[in-house]
């Protein structure tokens, strides 16, 4: 599944294009939706019962889970040395 197909790229985009404070950054989470759609896939995963479209699925909003992780812990060391 490419990227552009992942509804929470494009929200994890948009916000990153607004301009986020380090403190927005912190507290970012996507919406209830896209929780819902990565609980479900996560769920699917652990059954066994995965297509091979939502593996692909679930391997990108695994990816961007890593990416939004790692922008929150810069986001939190930045707003630790400037307090």
């Amino acid at each position: 599944m490419a990227i552009a197909h992942v509804k929470a790229y494009d929200e994890f985009v948009e916000f990153i294009t607004s301009s986020p404070s380090l403190e927005a950054l912190a507290n970012f989470r996507l919406s209830a939706e896209s929780e819902a759609r990565f609980s479900l896939l996560l769920e699917a995963n652990r059954a066994g019962t995965l297509t091979s479209a939502e593996e692909a699925e679930l391997d990108e909003l695994i990816r961007l889970e890593h990416l939004m992780r790692k922008a929150k812990i810069r986001a939190f060391e930045k707003r630790a040395a400037h307090p």
